[in-house]
Formats: C-alpha cells, structure tokens, sequence
C-alpha cells in the first residue's frame, strides 16, 4: 500500500476532527443549554451560548415549509462539487486540502443535523453587545467560513499568477503582495 499524499495527510484529519467537534458541541449544547434562546455568559454579554435551531441556512435564510429538504439537497450537491474539488487538488497543495477539509467538515456536520432533526441545525455560539447580536452560528459555521475565506485568497492568489504570467510579469513569491 502506498503512502499517502500530503493533501490527503492534511485534509482527512482536518475534516474528521473539525466534524467531531462540531459534533461533540452541539450534543453538548442541546444536553445543557435548554432551554431554547436563553443565553449563558461566558464573557460578559459578548460571548454567550445560548441553544437555538434553525431550519434555514446562514443568518436564518428559510425558503417556507421545504426548508430542510432545499438545503439537505442543496448541502448534499456541495459535497459532491468539494468532492471533485478534492480529487482535482494536486497532491502537494496543502492549503487547498486545508480549505477544502474546513468547508467539507461544516457541511457534513450541518448536513447531519438536518438530517436528524426536522428542527434543524443546532446553534449556540451567541456574540454581541447587549442587544446588538450577531446571528447565533456554531462550530460547523466556523469551518465553513474559514474554509472558504482560505479558498478564495488561494483562487485569487492562483488569478494574479496566471495575470501576471499572461501579461509577461515574473509572478512574485507566495504570501508577498
């Protein structure tokens, strides 16, 4: 049996443990966090958990009583389409796998919930300022946003280099603007 590749050394760890964590906190949350919407300080006003569902998607998005099936569907095409992102990756392309592994990882862990549950994706992580919140999201939300951020700095830093490239430039060194 071969060895693996660095990609698949990176982005198989990444995605079981940020899964497991998403995982293991929303059981948590729901075990002590109920009822629903009544926040637990954890700094002051501006970190606090506090336990909600939501059957739509980011900042609350619902499209009617087909919510879940839409976004089950929806959730499952996207992990097909990082899937072959996946398989496309080079092997040695570390960060790609990274982002890829962040973005799957939310995904499959989001897309649990709603498979669970009609009452959707367990929230709990509460920021804000008194009554100026920000929408309660969890860890899955963390890995997807983060995930997604990485991949469109890579996919932009791969546009300047064939930009350059193209336009007859020497492409600059990586992490250098």
């Amino acid at each position: 049996m071969g060895r693996s590749s660095p990609k698949a050394s990176l982005f198989w760890p990444v995605l079981v443990a940020v899964l497991a964590v998403d995982l293991t906190t929303k059981s948590l949350a729901v075990s002590f966090l109920a009822p629903e919407f009544v926040p637990h300080s954890v700094v002051g006003d501006l970190v606090q958990l506090t336990l909600a569902y939501n059957p739509g998607v980011s900042f609350g998005i619902e499209v009617g009583p087909y919510s879940r099936a839409v976004f089950t569907t929806l959730a499952v095409i996207a992990i097909v389409v990082l899937g072959r992102l996946y398989r496309a990756t080079a092997g040695d392309d570390r960060p790609r796998a990274l982002a890829l592994a962040l973005i799957c990882a939310g995904a499959l862990g989001n897309l649990m919930d709603r498979v669970r549950s009609e009452r959707g994706v367990v929230d709990f992580i509460d920021l804000g300022i008194g009554s100026a919140r920000f929408y309660t999201f969890n860890v899955a939300d963390v890995g997807i946003t983060l995930g997604a951020v990485l991949l469109a700095w890579i996919l932009w830093q791969e546009d300047r280099k064939q930009a350059l490239a193209s336009a007859g430039g020497v492409p600059e060194s990586p992490g250098v603007s």
